[in-house]
């Protein structure tokens, strides 16, 4: 981690920095003092010379990021989606950063096709064109399956991409470590953590099988939702470093012009991606975490098309219930609801006062609902939430951090659909659907279920604990020797316990 190629690889970045500019925005989003400001000005500037130079048509940062290159590009994407981290201002320049790199030869990717499938291309494929689309980490070819006639897409990671990317990591992880070393007051944005959870989604997305996994999830999560197209993987043809998955052609959502020209409802279609959204996330706690205008596409016959599902999101069913009553409590002013749903979950710690911080929610709610109904904006209203649940001491959540940034580019894109969307009256019917079964007599039902299958698991088990346990304890007793005379008595606890826990469950969810 300490080696040469790491800090010379780390001198240029700040030389990279400095030279575009970009080093004065880095220390604005890290609240530096205006000391350190201009301390690190100075010294950056006699190496200046070393830098490179990117792109002066870009913005600073994503200028200083794309001459850097792959690993910089991902890592600027990655950061976009935290604006926790880096600043609402950032976030949204990062969001805009540009993903496209040249192309490496097509001889190149057949070859690694052939390295990784163990069959030559001839065979595999009866068409293989040139690349579609290049981006930082792998490339797009179009082909047709041999065997099927099929027309696919083939992604192909870039040669050598994983250990570029690694060496990368060990200089962002040198560079993390000194940071928070030299500027105490960068602890807040949690360098190292920052860098942990780049390593993650970056690992993750150069193992293409992984991307296969989460598309073949999300297709059959999503079959049955009207409207949408989800292309399934061709597993036969996809490995660690190839995905092959069906070709999906279709209008891109930028498009506008040209939906009109099909006679696309472009207001019907803005509803279908927000509520398909909320669908996901509520419904499968598994969603789209990239939903933005170049992943989406919509045929002729209005149906929405997704793509890249290398970013996924998932909450758990308990989180979900947690989202679903912020949501409604929200969209039926009941603030002191909202309050409680933090407090129940956790979320803000419990000496704090809930009456305080039901009066914070009500400052974040009616301002927005007091505006026109096509301003109305459910990802305005997370921003604030997050905000206001800061002040009140709660801990950063990054399954709510990738949703909310997820909501907000949905959100964006509903409205480049149908600028008069009203978000809350779009999102309302979902939200109260997920509410009533899952929050209803039916999700009652479904807990007592699973709280018996647990206890018909574990049931036969429970003798033999409490003899083990007596044991120990120096008092065998007279009931372990009844137990172990009579097998049939150790199915006694069963029943006590079943009753004990269906009743807890049931004045839980009245009272």
């Amino acid at each position: 981690m300490r080696g040469p190629h790491n800090i010379w690889r780390l001198v240029r970045t700040l030389a990279t920095m400095e030279r575009t500019g970009a080093i004065g925005q880095v220390l604005e989003a890290m609240q530096a003092p205006p000391r350190l400001r201009v301390a690190a000005r100075i010294l950056g500037w006699p190496f200046k010379w070393m830098g490179l130079r990117g792109d002066p048509d870009l913005p600073p940062l994503t200028r200083a990021l794309t001459a850097l290159g792959p690993a910089y590009i991902k890592f600027g994407q990655v950061l976009s989606t935290r604006p926790d981290i880096v600043g609402e201002e950032m976030s949204g320049q990062l969001k805009y950063l540009q993903d496209k790199l040249p192309p490496f030869p097509t001889a190149i990717a057949k070859a690694m096709v052939e390295a990784e499938l163990q069959v030559p291309v001839d065979e595999l494929f009866s068409a293989f064109s040139e690349p579609v689309a290049a981006a930082s980490i792998a490339q797009v070819h179009r082909a047709t399956m041999a065997a099927t006639g099929q027309d696919v897409a083939v992604k192909v990671l870039r040669p050598n991409i994983e250990r570029a990317f690694r060496k990368d990591l060990d200089a962002f992880y040198l560079a993390a470590i000194w940071i928070e070393r030299l500027a105490p007051f960068s602890r807040r944005l949690r360098p190292l953590d920052v860098v942990a959870h780049f390593e993650g989604v970056v690992l993750g997305e150069l193992d293409l099988r992984l991307e296969c996994s989460a598309a073949s999830e999300f297709a059959d999560n999503t079959a049955g939702d009207a409207g949408l197209i989800v292309p399934k993987p061709v597993w036969s043809a996809s490995g660690r470093t190839v995905m092959t998955i069906a070709w999906a052609e279709g209008i891109g959502l930028n498009e506008l012009a040209a939906m009109d020209a099909a006679g696309i409802d472009r207001v019907a279609l803005g509803a279908r991606v927000l509520q398909l959204f909320l669908s996901h996330a509520l419904r499968d706690g598994f969603f789209h975490g990239d939903m933005h205008q170049g992943n989406l596409k919509v045929t002729p016959a209005g149906d929405l098309i997704a793509y890249d599902f290398g970013i996924m999101g998932r909450i758990d069913e308990y989180t979900r219930r947690v989202y679903a009553e912020i949501l409604m409590g929200f969209i039926r002013k009941d603030y002191r609801r909202v309050a409680e749903v933090h407090f129940e979950a956790g979320y803000v710690p419990p000496d704090r006062d809930i009456d305080e911080f039901a009066r914070a929610l009500r400052a974040v709610g009616e301002p927005i609902f007091g505006m026109e109904a096509s301003r109305i904006s459910m990802a305005r209203l997370l921003s604030y939430l997050f905000e206001v649940t800061e002040r009140f001491g709660m801990e950063t959540r990054t399954e709510l951090i990738l949703l909310q940034r997820t909501m907000v580019v949905v959100e964006g894109v509903a409205r480049s659909l149908d600028p008069h969307i009203n978000i809350w009256q779009v999102a309302r019917p979902v939200v109260e659907g997920y509410i009533r079964k899952h929050m209803g007599p039916q999700a009652v039902l479904r807990d007592l279920l699973l709280t018996a299958r647990v206890l018909a698991r574990f049931g036969p088990k429970l003798p033999a604990l409490v003899e083990a346990q007596l044991i120990r304890a120096g008092n065998p007793g007279a009931p372990v020797k009844l137990l172990r005379r009579d097998r049939a008595w150790r199915w006694w606890p069963l029943p006590a316990i079943a009753a004990a826990l269906a009743a807890g469950a049931v004045l839980a969810r009245l009272f």
